[in-house]
């Protein structure tokens, strides 16, 4: 189990760091809550976990069996990565109503802030096992619509319910067994907006994945909520940035906390190997894919905080272990 304290801490200043975003979703529909650096808070409230601004709002609910897993993945772009933080309960503890058709759930009686509480929320039926997405509103004609097309898939060619949704844009709110996250402002048609949005994506959700398979999750259990802290090179926009070291060194404090033990130990074993003098081609090649990522990570890394260094030739290490294009071993992240 993870430490209930250190995650208190740990979400606490997240919340707070506007250059951090969380999200609640499956693959292929999600609810992100980003909030710009100017961007003040309308409501904090640290003993609830719970953090709002005029575009959306995040509602942390710990649990008891909740686990952390912090991740790095491979970025598509040469000598990137991406980390992030993922909570998971177990199955049993993480399972929601996984609806395959619209669902009418009443008032919104959990609603974060008071006066959405008698607006009605509508579960829109994604089937995904670990969230429920669903969307609020008070308005009389898109309740005539949603009320007439209730029992339905809202992908049917037919259902004229999704295109009711994008004209109305009501309140997305996205619901797992660790919280809630609210979407405010208007639904993205071509360009997606900065700040709290929402993604659904049919094409996506057909793979009846709860996550992407580039995140190795403990057996039994299931995704809840995500963290994205500061990336050293892209910020929350996914622009690239000038190296942070600031941003790595926050991250890898989380790591030594929640990453898997078997992603740090080949970190640790091909940094001890370069300082050492250690050639590449007597290096031992990684046996499964998690520690080969975790090799060409530290390897990105270490070319990240040494860009200059003539004491650290990384060139013949990049040449065998980070060629660019790897036969499907490695997912891309971008």
């Amino acid at each position: 189990m993870t430490r209930l304290n250190d995650l208190e801490h740990v979400l606490r200043c997240e919340l707070l760091n506007p250059s951090s975003s969380f999200s609640i979703g499956c693959f292929g529909a999600i609810a992100e809550f980003h909030r710009a650096a100017d961007e003040p808070l309308t409501d904090f409230a640290p003993d609830r976990l719970t953090a709002a601004t005029a575009r959306g709002a995040l509602r942390i609910d710990l649990k008891a069996s909740i686990i952390a897993l912090a991740y790095e993945t491979l970025s598509g772009r040469p000598g990137r990565w991406q980390h992030g933080v993922v909570f998971c309960l177990p199955q049993s503890d993480a399972a929601k109503n996984a609806q395959s058709a619209l669902t009418e759930l009443g008032p919104d009686n959990h609603a974060i802030h008071v006066q959405n509480e008698q607006d009605v929320l509508f579960d829109m039926g994604v089937a995904a096992p670990n969230i429920d997405f669903c969307i609020r509103t008070s308005s009389p004609e898109l309740l005539q619509v949603l009320r007439a097309n209730l029992g339905r898939s809202i992908f049917d060619a037919d259902n004229p319910t999704m295109a009711a949704i994008l004209d109305a844009n009501p309140h997305r709110i996205v619901l797992s067994a660790l919280g809630r996250c609210e979407v405010y402002q208007a639904i993205g048609r071509e360009v997606t907006p900065e700040g709290p949005h929402t993604h659904v994506l049919p094409k996506l959700l057909a793979n009846g994945l709860a996550q992407s398979t580039n995140i190795p999750l403990p057996d039994g259990h299931l995704p809840c909520l995500n963290l994205y802290p500061a990336n050293p090179f892209f910020d929350g926009l996914g622009r690239e940035t000038s190296y942070d070291p600031e941003a790595q060194v926050a991250f890898e404090k989380l790591a030594e906390m929640w990453a898997r033990p078997d992603h740090q130990a080949e970190k640790a074993q091909v940094r001890a190997a370069i300082k050492a003098g250690m050639p590449p081609n007597k290096y031992p090649p990684p046996a499964t894919r998690l520690r080969r990522r975790a090799l060409r990570i530290a390897l990105r890394q270490l070319s990240a905080a040494h860009p200059q260094s003539s004491r650290i030739d990384l060139k013949p290490w990049l040449a065998i272990f980070d060629r660019e294009a790897v036969d499907g071993d490695d997912a891309r992240i971008t």
